[in-house]
């Protein structure tokens, strides 16, 4: 015969229910925060930006797939920035109407994310930040993580995205890094 042991885990009887009840047991927390630094042609800091990101409903699907599914699964993310607009949970890459993409960098495609070891729960690219070489003068505000590479494009899993708590200028000449670290935890 097994032994059944039982918890309340911060219930209440009556009508009073403590706040932890009602979050779910055994559950995982996903999150990201995006660090920017921008630099002028001099190499001189203009400024930096940590955020923390909204992973949207595809993005978490496409965790649930991968990991406990096994579906075709593809390592590839990539960094994009992000314009003027607003996320919501429901954005995919072919539709945040929201929101656009801005551009106004000279790479080819959008920067690979590069992510080290995974420890602490926690996997950063700051060993391989995602380097944006800007060549105009445009507002950034934001920047959000997928798994295309082109740029300016519509297809592939759109992870999250992330909002400036105010938006930032480039000029041509600036390079903007972008480090992302992905954090689990447990609920």
């Amino acid at each position: 015969m097994k032994n059944v042991q039982s918890a309340t885990f911060g219930l209440k009887t009556g009508a009073g229910l403590d706040a932890k009840a009602a979050a779910p047991i055994g559950g995982i927390g996903l999150k990201s925060s995006y660090h920017f630094e921008c630099f002028g042609a001099d190499g001189k800091l203009k400024w930096e930006e940590t955020a923390e990101n909204l992973v949207v409903n595809v993005g978490l699907n496409d965790v649930l797939s991968q990991y406990f599914k096994g579906s075709s699964y593809t390592a590839g993310f990539f960094v994009g920035l992000k314009d003027t607009g607003t996320i919501a949970d429901s954005d995919t890459m072919a539709s945040h109407s929201g929101w656009t993409e801005d551009t106004t960098y000279s790479n080819a495609t959008r920067p690979a994310f590069t992510p080290g070891s995974v420890s602490g729960q926690s996997v950063d690219n700051s060993g391989s930040k995602a380097v944006f070489n800007i060549n105009g003068s445009s507002t950034i505000y934001g920047a959000f993580m997928t798994t295309s590479s082109t740029k300016g494009g519509t297809t592939g899993v759109l992870y999250g995205a992330v909002d400036f708590g105010a938006q930032r200028s480039v000029e041509s000449g600036d390079t903007l890094n972008v480090t992302v670290t992905a954090t689990a935890s447990a609920a």
